[in-house]
């Protein structure tokens, strides 16, 4: 299936252990959610306000914003949900941030713009980013060529794949596997998608990153 759609309740919504990329994909709603160590957890919160609690230290987030943990956590809410990709293998880096903008600040296919909001911190880890699509936009078809996990934030809109046409709607999670064919497309409303990478073709090497390349000796 070229879409999958995920609803979003607290827990385990997929288990993707048999993907190149392995990954767990979190819910939570109105709830507290434990997640596990040895991952490098990917979220983004689409509702309400919610706790996160990481060692001794606790953040609040609200809607829009988005984080990395890497290891043993908690989020913990009376008023709000989201989405968490736990990517297993990966050290990620600590980081909270958002909310997001209106619009994107890179340019993508058939006039969409894109937000990386979670660099990669080497070449070919994972990455979060941020599509807009405007009002009245016909993608064209694309594929990925690994999966594509994430939410919608904000808007309206649909998804086609060869399999049907699936409605968009915020507060839903959606998965698309790797190669399947799909594209977005909006009538009079923009539409807001986070989606997580589980690999880059960018990012920082020993050999090349800001630091050293601006380095002279």
């Amino acid at each position: 299936m070229g879409f999958v759609p995920l609803k979003i309740n607290t827990g385990i919504l997929a288990d993707l252990a048999a993907d190149d990329f392995p990954a767990t994909v979190f819910g939570w709603r109105n709830d507290r959610l434990s997640l596990p160590a040895g991952s490098a957890h990917y979220g983004i919160a689409l509702a309400g306000t919610t706790a996160i609690r990481f060692g001794r230290r606790s953040f609040t987030i609200e809607t829009g914003m988005f984080f990395v943990v890497p290891g043993e956590f908690i989020v913990e809410s009376d008023s709000g949900y989201g989405l968490i990709i736990s990517s297993r293998g990966n050290r990620g880096l600590f980081q909270i941030g958002g909310p997001v903008e209106a619009e994107g600040r890179l340019k993508y296919i058939d006039g969409c713009s894109d937000t990386l909001l979670v660099c990669p911190p080497c070449l070919g880890e994972p990455c979060l980013n941020h599509l807009h699509i405007p009002p009245h936009t016909s993608q064209t078809e694309h594929t990925h060529p690994s999966v594509r996990i994430g939410a919608i934030l904000r808007g309206q809109g649909e998804c086609r794949t060869p399999e049907g046409n699936l409605e968009l709607q915020p507060g839903m999670g959606w998965i698309i596997p790797s190669g399947s064919l799909h594209s977005f497309h909006t009538s009079d409303e923009s539409l807001d998608v986070i989606a997580w990478h589980p690999d880059s073709d960018f990012g920082p090497t020993d050999e090349n990153h800001p630091m050293i390349n601006r380095t002279v000796i």
